[in-house]
């Protein structure tokens, strides 16, 4: 089951469109390393925790280091992963240098596991974040009206509107999001800054 809030974007491209709703994935919970190992030890009578485990965390040094060495890593029914770069920009070809290379990030195309997952999902809408924190703070003051507005309002003044500001450029890959044809990845609002947050837009939950 995912749970998702609804919220209002406008159209950066065009200033005059009327804003649409869309769908932002809400974090049901915040599932650890050791608690994945031990849901799939649960459904394996084979292999020990402690093996599970040992196999996981090898993996990741394996890929980090396979990554590492400039290859891209085909892991089956997981999907591929690879690296990008992200640099500042130098006057000519010629001044540009590896210290102006600023990240590395590690890309991943997921594989066939997680195709079409919109046929297996089921889905149950719920108060945006913004929303609920606003609920539970008024709750706890004793007060009967929630001023959602005034909440909003607030999330949006704390966030951060700077994207890329730094004359840094991304290469490699990214994520695109078209709000010309009316489709929004909408981001997930996992409720901590691994995730997307509530303030982009007007939650209607």
């Amino acid at each position: 089951m995912i749970d998702y809030s609804v919220y209002l974007q406008p159209n950066p491209m065009d200033e005059t469109a009327a804003p649409k709703a869309y769908a932002k994935a809400q974090m049901r919970e915040l599932m650890t390393f050791t608690m994945f190992v031990n849901h799939i030890t649960a459904h394996n009578g084979v292999f020990s925790r402690g093996a599970v485990k040992g196999v996981l965390s090898d993996a990741c040094s394996c890929l980090v280091e396979q990554l590492l060495e400039g290859k891209k890593v085909q892991l089956g029914e997981l999907g591929d992963f690879w690296l990008s770069l992200k640099s500042e920009g130098a006057p000519t070809l010629e001044t540009f240098t590896a210290s102006n290379i600023k990240e590395v990030n590690i890309l991943f195309t997921p594989g066939e596991d997680f195709e079409n997952l919109i046929n297996r999902a089921t889905f149950n809408v719920v108060a945006s974040r913004v929303a609920q924190a606003a609920t539970l703070k008024t709750e706890k003051q004793g007060g009967n009206v929630v001023d959602l507005e005034a909440a909003r309002q607030a999330a949006r003044a704390g966030s951060s509107t700077n994207t890329n500001g730094d004359g840094t450029t991304n290469g490699g890959g990214g994520s695109n999001t078209n709000p010309t044809n009316g489709t929004n990845t909408g981001g997930s609002d996992s409720g901590n800054s691994g995730g997307g947050s509530d303030d982009g837009g007007e939650g209607l939950g």
